[in-house]
């Protein structure tokens, strides 16, 4: 069956369930300056933005001046605590996740594409037992500007291209894999179709988003079912 050239998946909210750490370190790291930032309110604004467009975000939300320095501050200390926490287990993978990412390891390229930290990243990676299967990652630390900047996908794309340069690899022969609309909007914006899965957002918003197919869960799913119709 046919299947795409490569599968780029995201990892917040596709591979693992770790939107609800994110928040809570976030929280953590403003340390109650500022208006209340509950669920709904990272959900709609921050859910899909890098650490560092987030925190600028909160940062002058409080009145506080988003200066470089006072963002790495914060970074760093929900760095420190997400780190701490996912070692005791509370990043969890999502419903099917593992095993589409080694079936489609298993069949053709893959790459990861975050917004997230390559420090919260890898630790995961590795206790999943999946950190091989990936061809290509491109996280926060690679790009200037994160989702829903196309940067992130467009250099993921080309490192793939790259290292397997006989798969005719390109934007359009590609399939991203998103639960977010900044996710979405980045990879459309880079010319690549996607897949929504709705762990974060409805099936509604997705599609909204430019999601050319949505799913409930990953699980079932094998390469041959990630190609947008």
């Amino acid at each position: 069956m046919a299947r795409p050239a490569a599968v780029l998946f995201d990892f917040d909210g596709v591979i693992v369930d770790s939107e609800r750490l994110h928040h809570e370190t976030m929280v953590a790291a403003m340390a109650g300056e500022g208006p209340a930032c509950d669920w709904a309110f990272y959900r709609d604004n921050l859910m899909g933005l890098d650490d560092r467009g987030a925190f600028a975000l909160l940062l002058a939300r409080a009145g506080i001046e988003p200066r470089p320095e006072e963002i790495r501050r914060r970074i760093a200390r929900k760095a420190e605590l997400f780190s701490r926490f996912a070692a005791a287990g509370r990043v969890p993978p999502l419903p099917g996740a593992v095993d589409l990412v080694r079936a489609c390891a298993a069949s053709g390229p893959v790459g990861l594409c975050s917004g997230a930290l390559r420090s919260d990243i890898e630790p995961v990676l590795t206790a999943l037992g999946i950190a091989e299967c990936f061809a290509a990652r491109v996280t926060a630390d690679d790009v200037h500007r994160s989702k829903p900047d196309p940067a992130s996908y467009r250099l993921c794309v080309e490192r793939l291209a790259a290292e397997f340069p006989d798969r005719g690899i390109v934007p359009a022969a590609c399939v991203a894999i998103e639960d977010t609309v900044d996710g979405i909007v980045s990879a459309r914006t880079a010319g690549l179709p996607v897949l929504g899965v709705a762990n974060s957002l409805t099936a509604e918003a997705l599609r909204a988003a430019g999601a050319g197919i949505v799913v409930a869960s990953l699980a079932g799913l094998g390469p041959e079912d990630l190609i947008p119709r």
